[in-house]
């Protein structure tokens, strides 16, 4: 039966129902500036990387790797509180309950606030400490140390800004959050070179210039979301007379947000643990992970941007009671991006040497960078499926699932084979990144299995 296409797919973004029309048309609609705002944030990320090592060589390449380890970790509880809020608000907007859906992006903005505050205040006195775990040359303890302190100073407007980036989203309007960060990422992007490296009457300032860039784009940032949120310019329309703790809906946003948050908890700490592993091989060969890591993070963004389209509309429409477009929506967010995975891997597959070349051209980091670029195009064949199906149960707010599925794909599977590879067989460290493949190809059968049996569409939130 076709899907109608009537007055309802005709409506503004912002008020559009996005529980009735094409669902391809719906999907790409919403998806399209979610992944333009994903792959900004991603470039801004490289944008560090390059002039960073550019700057200050392979030890502020490595640098920045961990210090980006560090702040994912830590924001591992921005993204438990997003999971909880997210779909909570896609659940209440599909019901047409604006009200609820307000109420719930006020408590997040509490949660965020006490959270960021404690990282704000420990996260720059321990920056030392936290870099040292890793036992690596005092250059680059310094370097991070550097980036860290200065970044940890701006992690309240950071949290402001990405809980209201993605409670608009959540709200079924993407176009806004998409303007917003590119908006921001412009200011970073521009002042970020003209900081590390002193142009002009800019201090040169290296590690540190890098991640002020951050923080003066995310106090921008912080203030346009909440003169968006506040000032009615949003499907959700905040008032001060929100912001008041509700017990019950922290509540249920933390029972839905906490298996997210251990899932991504345990993830990154997995990524503590491989760097561990992948020390002992050299600075050149974390280096070469990081800046591949970084690139493939770029690469990826569809899977971030559509992915969340697809979890947003899963919400929606199992809040209007219509399950089998939450499934279609599933599938078709999962077919366009193994489309364009497998695309990439091509690209890569021929031009890896020329896109390591862009990014450092110290030679051994472009031979081992090269080499694990293309071991990971072998990744994009199911890595588009896996992002469809975890943020399609994830949408519902069936959240247990994937973390258990998370857990046995990285500490019964990547973790093992990650040191068993790299130590005992002839792939030497590139046994590093096959071990991630192979881990990958697990995750999707784990998957595909519970997606099938079809229990996220009765998990109520």
């Amino acid at each position: 039966m076709s899907e109608p296409s009537g007055p309802a797919s005709r409506q503004p973004a912002l008020h559009r129902d996005w529980t009735q029309g094409s669902v391809v048309k719906n999907l790409l609609q919403l998806a399209w500036p979610m992944i333009v705002m994903e792959a900004t944030y991603m470039v801004s990320q490289l944008w560090d990387m390059k002039w960073v090592g550019r700057h200050e060589g392979e030890n502020a390449i490595a640098a920045l790797g961990i210090a980006n380890l560090v702040t994912m970790l830590i924001s591992t509880v921005d993204m438990g509180i997003i999971t909880g809020a997210r779909a909570m608000i896609a659940r209440f907007i599909g019901e047409k309950d604006n009200q609820g859906a307000r109420k719930v992006a006020a408590q997040a903005f509490i949660m965020a606030a006490v959270w960021s505050s404690l990282v704000t205040v420990f996260g720059a006195i321990f920056a030392g400490p936290i870099i040292r775990i890793f036992h690596v040359d005092p250059a680059v303890v310094a370097d991070g140390m550097k980036y860290l302190r200065v970044f940890f100073l701006g992690w309240i407007a950071l949290d402001i800004m990405i809980i209201g980036l993605y409670s608009m989203q959540a709200s079924g309007d993407s176009f806004r959050p998409m303007v917003l960060e590119i908006s921001i990422r412009t200011i970073h992007l521009t002042i970020c070179p003209l900081l590390v490296l002193g142009v002009g009457f800019f201090p040169e300032l290296g590690m540190a210039g890098a991640a002020l860039a951050n923080v003066i784009a995310q106090c921008v940032g912080a203030v346009a979301v909440l003169t968006l949120l506040f000032g009615g310019h949003t499907r959700i329309k905040l008032s001060l007379r929100d912001i008041r703790l509700a017990p019950n809906i922290i509540g249920r946003m933390i029972k839905i947000g906490l298996p997210s948050l251990l899932s991504m908890v345990q993830a990154n700490f997995a990524m503590f643990v491989i760097t561990w592993i992948i020390l002992p091989f050299g600075t050149a060969v974390f280096a070469a992970n990081s800046l591949v890591s970084n690139f493939q993070n770029f690469i990826i963004t569809p899977n971030i941007g559509l992915g969340t389209a697809v979890g947003v509309l899963v919400g929606q429409n199992l809040g209007a009671k219509k399950p089998e477009r939450a499934v279609k929506s599933t599938w078709v967010g999962g077919g366009i991006l193994e489309a364009f995975l497998i695309c990439c891997g091509i690209v890569i597959l021929v031009w890896a040497e020329p896109i390591v070349k862009f990014l450092s051209n110290d030679p051994s980091l472009v031979t081992i960078g090269a080499s694990f670029m293309r071991i990971a195009t072998v990744g994009y064949l199911v890595m588009g499926l896996n992002s469809a199906l975890g943020n399609c149960i994830n949408g519902a707010g069936d959240t247990l699932p994937n973390m258990l599925i998370n857990i046995a794909m990285i500490w019964v599977v990547q973790i093992p084979l990650t040191y068993i590879l790299s130590h005992y067989t002839a792939l030497d460290y590139y046994g590093i990144r096959w071990a991630l493949v192979i881990a990958n190809v697990t995750g999707l059968i784990a998957y595909f299995t519970y997606f099938r049996s079809g229990r996220w569409q009765r998990k109520k939130v």
